[in-house]
């Protein structure tokens, strides 16, 4: 996977600074105020090790950025009319305590495409934007992808617990259900950002096999 680099906002007691995200799919990093984090999810971006002492520069909780708010715009393809349209994500992302939120809005076609204002995660986030959509279009995403599941299990976090299985591609088409996914859960590629995209994608069948444990996207009843 190749990186990608977002341009975006930090914001928290001290002020708001300029950020840069930078992605391979996989891992988070972001850099402000001359430190850099990293992590797997968005809400466990931690001081990169060997880097200056951040006390007093941040609120951190658990090790992890806390207490601010984060702002970007990504690039995000959209199928539509068996073409590829490139369409622009804006993320708010606020993780005050005690109740963070998650905010998306799509520019796409001249129409703006929202989320709920206070999502707990990107899944679901997505999934709101997926249902506004017009007919056909289809979010050209890993959370929209056909090889891409969760781990069996109640709830899932913000973002980055999303299994990719394109390194298992003809097992994970005949999937469907739970016990289909765990038999293939050691043969997962690794795990990816749900707003991430890549060459391999391929949309999400609407039903039967080939749907896993999650099911079909959007993942859950409007």
């Amino acid at each position: 996977m190749t990186d990608e680099s977002w341009a975006g906002w930090y914001r928290d007691r001290q002020g708001s600074d300029a950020v840069i995200l930078t992605t391979d799919g996989q891992q988070l990093r972001l850099r402000t105020r001359g430190i850099d984090f990293e992590g797997k999810s968005f809400d466990g971006l931690t001081p990169v090790a060997g880097t200056p002492p951040a006390d007093g520069l941040f609120a951190l909780v658990d090790g992890a950025l806390g207490d601010c708010v984060l702002e970007w715009d990504l690039p995000l393809p959209v199928l539509w009319d068996e073409s590829v349209h490139q369409a622009t994500l804006s993320c708010l992302l606020s993780l005050r305590r005690p109740d963070p939120y998650l905010y998306l809005e799509l520019q796409f076609g001249g129409a703006a495409y929202r989320s709920h204002r206070a999502e707990s995660d990107f899944a679901s986030a997505l999934a709101t934007i997926q249902r506004a959509l017009p007919p056909g279009a289809r979010l050209q995403t890993c959370i929209a992808c056909a090889f891409s599941d969760y781990f069996p299990s109640p709830g899932r976090g913000l973002s980055g617990g999303l299994a990719c299985f394109r390194g298992a591609k003809d097992a994970y088409r005949g999937a469907a259900g739970e016990g289909d996914v765990l038999d293939l859960w050691d043969r997962r590629t690794g795990f990816v950002q749900e707003i991430w995209s890549c060459r391999e994608y391929e949309s999400r069948p609407d039903r039967g096999a080939g749907t896993g444990h999650r099911g079909a996207f959007p993942l859950e009843p409007a």
